[in-house]
C-alpha cells in the first residue's frame, strides 16, 4: 500500500487530479445542494449541454474552450430566467430549445475549425488526469466566490429555495438573487466539466446530495455531507480509474452510485 502511494504521487498529473477532486467536491457540494433543493436539475442539464456551444466557439476562435463555455453558459442561464418571464413559454420547453441550440452551435463551430479536428471526448466524458494548473486556479477562484456568497447570503438562499414569496414580501430583490445564483450554477457546471464531462456533470451535482440526504435534511449539513461523500467517491473513483485504466469521470460516478446503494441498504436494514 505504501509503495502504491509513493508510485502514484510521483506524478504531477495525479497530484493535480487529487486537488481537482477536492476543489470539485466543494463547489459541487455547495451548488448541488442548491440545485437539488430548488428542483433545478433539468435546468442545470440544459445549461450543461448548452455550454457545448461555447466549447465549439472556443476551438474556432483559438481561445481556451472553458473560458468561452463559461461565458456562453452564463449568458444562456440568464437568458432562461429572462425569456421565461417575458415570453409565454414553459421553462421546460425553453430549456429543451436551448439544450439543442447549444449542442448544434458547438458541432457547427467545431466543423468550421481549420486544421486538426479537436478531440471532444475530454469535454463530453471528462478526464480528471488532464486537469492543468490553470484549471485548478479557475476551480479555486470559483470555490472562494461560492464560499463567500453562501456564507454571507445563506439565509436568503434558503428562502429562495423554499419560500421565494416570503422574500418578495420583505422587498428583497429576488430577481437579482436568482440571476446571480443561476450564473454561479452555470460557472460551477462549466469549470467542473474537465472532471466528469458534459454528459456526467449533473450526476456530480446530484448523487452526493442524494447520499447526504440519507443522513440529514438540514441545509448546512447537506452541504457538508455532500462534500464529504463527494470527496470519498471521487478519490475511490480516481484510484479505480488509475488501476483499471478506465475513464476517470465514469469511474467516479460509478463509485458514487455504489456508495449510495450500500448506505441506502444499510439504513434500510437498520
Amino acid at each position: 500500500m505504501i509503495d502504491f502511494l509513493f508510485e502514484i504521487f510521483r506524478y504531477k498529473f495525479f497530484i493535480n487530479a487529487i486537488f481537482a477532486v477536492v476543489l470539485a467536491t466543494i463547489s459541487c457540494g455547495i451548488i448541488g445542494t442548491y440545485i437539488v433543493n430548488r428542483d433545478m436539475v433539468f435546468i442545470s442539464g440544459g445549461i450543461t449541454h448548452a455550454s457545448f456551444g461555447g466549447i465549439g466557439i472556443g476551438f474556432f476562435l483559438g481561445i481556451n474552450p472553458i473560458i468561452s463555455a463559461a461565458i456562453f453558459a452564463v449568458l444562456s442561464s440568464i437568458g432562461i430566467e429572462y425569456i421565461s418571464e417575458k415570453i409565454e413559454i414553459t421553462k421546460d420547453s425553453l430549456i429543451g430549445i436551448l439544450w439543442s441550440f447549444g449542442m448544434a452551435i458547438g458541432i457547427i463551430f467545431v466543423s468550421f475549425t481549420p486544421g486538426y479536428a479537436p478531440n471532444l471526448m475530454t469535454y463530453l466524458f471528462g478526464n480528471v488526469l488532464t486537469v492543468s494548473d490553470f484549471d485548478l486556479k479557475l476551480m479555486l477562484g470559483l470555490n472562494i466566490i461560492l464560499i463567500i456568497v453562501f456564507k454571507l447570503f445563506l439565509k436568503e438562499i434558503i428562502f429562495i429555495s423554499f419560500d421565494e414569496t416570503y422574500l418578495k414580501s420583505k422587498r428583497i430583490p429576488t430577481k437579482l438573487i436568482n440571476y446571480c445564483l443561476i450564473s454561479l450554477v452555470a460557472l460551477t457546471i462549466v469549470i467542473n466539466i474537465k472532471i466528469v464531462g458534459i454528459i456526467l456533470v449533473i450526476s456530480f451535482l446530484t448523487i452526493p446530495q442524494a447520499i447526504a440526504a440519507i443522513f440529514s435534511n438540514n441545509y448546512k449539513e447537506l452541504i457538508i455531507f455532500s462534500i464529504i461523500f463527494g470527496f470519498l467517491g471521487g478519490i475511490l473513483g480516481l484510484i479505480a480509474s488509475y488501476f483499471l485504466n478506465i475513464p476517470s469521470g465514469a469511474s467516479i460516478i460509478f463509485s458514487y452510485i455504489i456508495i449510495f446503494g450500500i448506505l441506502k441498504l444499510i439504513k434500510k436494514k437498520l
